[in-house]
């Protein structure tokens, strides 16, 4: 996936009321745009850091661009932007990079299931049966070590996830949780559990009752961003 147009850089004045970020341009512009990320990015934003943003020139926004790559304080990448994630994981679904997923007969994204009123990322059909995708993007990182953890905040969702995956991994249906890693510098995925008990102990359960854990890492650029490994997944005691 290339970033097209090209992304501009500037460097970050300050994130605030979650959604917002003053930045200034290389060239001296001063902007406020949009931070699409619903998470606390903790360990990633940092006050002077490079950010890459798109911009727009719809006269309807009201914000004339979208973070979309940033520098973490410890040097790494990052992407802002997590609604990227599901784009990337269906183009290396469909290029056959996620290995375990490969063979299904077709994709549907955004599909009605559970018993919590969920919908689910990917359904993928199979000759066999489907498989039930749910995508996280993670971006938590920590400095000396190259193991990203999720979540960032307290995810009641994230849990409820968990829980609509583990029922139909009862059922027999084939249930995968995917961590899609977009942060360089990263060979393994834990989850965060002294920022959620909660959901580190529902992760456990769903992999108890047979949900499968993926973790990918994508390769990133103010160019481009890309699925290209398998990571580790530690799950703990």
């Amino acid at each position: 996936m290339r970033f097209h147009p090209p992304l501009e850089e500037g460097r970050l004045i300050r994130r605030y009321k979650r959604f917002l970020a003053d930045i200034e341009t290389v060239s001296g512009e001063l902007l406020t745009i949009h931070c699409p990320n619903t998470g606390s990015m903790l360990n990633c934003q940092v006050e002077g850091g490079q950010v890459w943003f798109s911009r727009s020139n719809d006269p309807k926004r009201k914000l004339p661009g979208t973070w979309e790559v940033g520098e973490t304080p410890h040097g790494r990448l990052f992407c802002v932007n997590t609604a990227r994630a599901n784009g990337l994981v269906e183009e290396a679904l469909r290029g056959g990079v996620i290995a375990e997923l490969d063979g299904f007969t077709s994709l549907k994204r955004e599909v009605a299931y559970g018993q919590e009123n969920s919908r689910i990322d990917f359904r993928l059909d199979y000759p066999g049966g489907p498989a039930f995708v749910e995508v996280k993007s993670v971006t938590l990182g920590f400095e000396g070590s190259s193991v990203a953890a999720f979540p960032d905040a307290v995810t009641q969702r994230g849990a409820k996830h968990l829980r609509e995956l583990a029922h139909l991994a009862r059922d027999g249906v084939r249930a995968v949780q995917l961590y899609c890693v977009n942060l360089t510098g990263i060979d393994a995925v834990r989850p965060a559990e002294e920022i959620d008990s909660a959901y580190a102990a529902a992760l456990r359960e769903a992999v108890a009752c047979g949900v499968e854990v993926l973790a990918y890492g994508v390769r990133l650029t103010h160019e481009e961003m890309r699925v290209d490994r398998r990571l580790e997944v530690l799950l703990g005691d």
